[in-house]
């Protein structure tokens, strides 16, 4: 409920009583109603607070020697659920952006917690927070995704809109406790004030965008730059302290990335992210650190990590051709009697003269472990509009997923995914179908302007009835439909060296095909290399993917 406060009237006459309520009535009603929660989304998280603070950390226990901390404070996009350990498939940035920094000079904290607004925060968690600070240490603030609701029941956790220095008492109808209630940006001064008073420094960060677009056709993600956006930069001007603005940041690069692309920076909702989703906003408040002029916080930073070996063949004017895959794609390679990856050979198919060959392949791999490991990032920043991908997965795509090798998949070209705790790191990730690591691979290929061509995997020497093994309800099929949905080309690689070695098994004997594989059924020989070489080369010509033109 609303408190009215008493009017000087009321002490002047009886009578004056009610014209003092309505005085006050008036009072109360100059503040703003609270901003209505639009998002839909259940955070329980404030509910187990005493859980939440077994997992979070004590303030400055991270601190090395006299070397600085980074507190971060923020809510559930900076530091997702309870445990904030991703058993829910969302994650915040606030986990990954300490492996931008060299633990040797700074550490970085994570005492945000999801369900929080700069109300709540300030008065449940900042008192604790506050403790560990020291001089010298820094602070990022980004709150305001929760300061929503209303003032006195439910959450309880509104904040005023604007920066004002409006204020408004309350009684939480539910347990009858007092509070006074301030703007959003008279919290934001009261954390700035604070951090000051103990002479390290703060940053307020504007809030991570949604995955919400301006209308149905549109392809703007809609900004905070109206509301928390906007105050946050207000208050950062009035207190002259640096200000990130993560919305801005992050919401362009997800309009350069499409729809598509975008809904896989999120896991379950529109606000959560997922773990690729948290990676990007880390991505973007270093950027920020770093494009925010004089701010001493870069200094700590590593070095930026430039990779010097995709790409490195590039030749002026010429595109490059990358191909992507397990140990069918790349072996050892180096011995004519040793096993051999079609990618180590395909060159010959081509003029190079005009296109360049990289094989970025590596044994071993599925989609998922390919990605998982970073190999797929570095063939993605590498990418020039014009270049080509040739990607092929699928041998080491089944299994286990989370014991044992821990490289499967779900089966299927599908949406699904589920969460699964990995035994031997204790963390929990999110796998997704087959089809869907292709897509995602398809995407980011495309959204570098290159041109990416997905291939069935090459068939094995397996026989069942006078028949050579294929792929095609698997993932053949799965690669077809990844291919089918994303606009991208297809080559059914595993059919066309499949009918060749079926030929040669009729005609010349199980033996004459054993010379294409080299100790087992999987592994291609030299000679088994170029045949699947050749019908890659085959099945551009049948298309009108623009590689064909770079062929012999």
């Amino acid at each position: 409920m609303l408190v009215m406060k008493k009017s000087f009237l009321c002490y002047l006459l009886p009578g004056c009583i009610a014209l003092s309520i309505n005085l006050s009535l008036c009072a109360q009603n100059r503040v703003a109603a609270p901003m209505k929660d639009v998002n839909n989304v259940i955070d329980n998280t404030l509910d187990s607070l005493n859980k939440a603070r077994t997992v979070r950390p004590i303030a400055g226990s991270s601190r090395r020697g006299d070397n600085p901390v980074l507190f971060l404070v923020g809510n559930s996009t900076m530091r997702t659920g309870t445990l904030g350990n991703g058993n829910n498939g969302q994650w915040g940035w606030g986990y990954y952006v300490g492996e931008y920094f060299d633990v040797n000079k700074i550490t970085v904290e994570n005492h945000a917690l999801g369900g929080t607004s700069s109300r709540t925060f300030y008065n449940r968690l900042w008192p604790e927070v506050l403790k560990g600070i020291r001089p010298d240490d820094w602070v990022f603030i980004e709150l305001g995704h929760n300061d929503n609701g209303p003032y006195d029941s439910g959450r309880a956790r509104a904040s005023i809109s604007g920066i004002g220095k409006d204020s408004l008492n309350v009684i939480i109808k539910e347990t009858g406790a007092k509070e006074t209630v301030y703007t959003y940006g008279e919290y934001m001064r009261r954390f700035v004030r604070d951090v000051k008073a103990k002479g390290a420094h703060p940053v307020l960060l504007s809030l991570t965008p949604r995955n919400a677009w301006d209308d149905k056709d549109s392809t703007i993600i809609t900004r905070v730059n109206k509301t928390f956006g906007l105050w946050a930069k207000r208050i950062a001007k009035e207190q002259r302290i640096p200000f990130i603005d993560l919305n801005e940041i992050t919401a362009r690069k997800f309009e350069r990335y499409g729809k598509e692309k975008v809904k896989y920076m999120f896991y379950l909702d529109r606000i959560h992210t997922s773990a690729f989703g948290a990676r990007v906003n880390a991505e973007s408040a270093i950027e920020g650190i770093r494009k925010c002029k004089g701010l001493q916080l870069a200094d700590y930073l590593k070095p930026m990590d430039q990779d010097t070996v995709m790409g490195k063949n590039r030749r002026k004017g010429c595109p490059v051709l990358f191909t992507v895959g397990d140990s069918t794609v790349k072996n050892n390679d180096n011995d004519e009697n040793g096993m051999w990856g079609w990618g180590s050979v395909i060159a010959d198919e081509f003029d190079l003269n005009r296109i360049t060959v990289e094989n970025c392949a590596k044994a071993g791999r599925s989609a998922r472990t390919y990605l998982d490991e970073g190999r797929w990032d570095k063939v993605y920043g590498a990418l020039q509009p014009g270049d080509f991908v040739l990607i092929q997965f699928g041998h080491n795509d089944a299994g286990a997923v989370n014991t044992g090798k821990a490289r499967a998949e779900l089966p299927g070209a599908g949406n699904e995914s589920k969460v699964f705790l990995m035994e031997s790191t204790g963390k929990y990730q999110v796998v997704y179908t087959f089809g869907w690591y292709l897509r995602k691979f398809i995407m980011d290929v495309k959204e570098k302007g290159a041109i990416p061509i997905v291939l069935s995997h090459t068939p094995r020497n397996v026989w069942d009835n006078g028949q050579i093994q294929r792929n095609t309800d698997s993932f053949g099929k799965w690669t077809r439909e990844a291919a089918e949905r994303t606009g991208a080309y297809f080559i059914d690689l595993n059919k066309l060296t499949a009918d060749k070695l079926q030929k040669k098994g009729w005609e010349q004997g199980l033996r004459a095909v054993s010379e294409y594989f080299n100790k087992d059924h999987t592994h291609t020989s030299l000679k088994g290399a170029h045949l699947n070489a050749e019908s890659i080369a085959e099945g551009l010509k049948a298309t009108d993917c623009p590689l064909k033109n770079y062929l012999k």
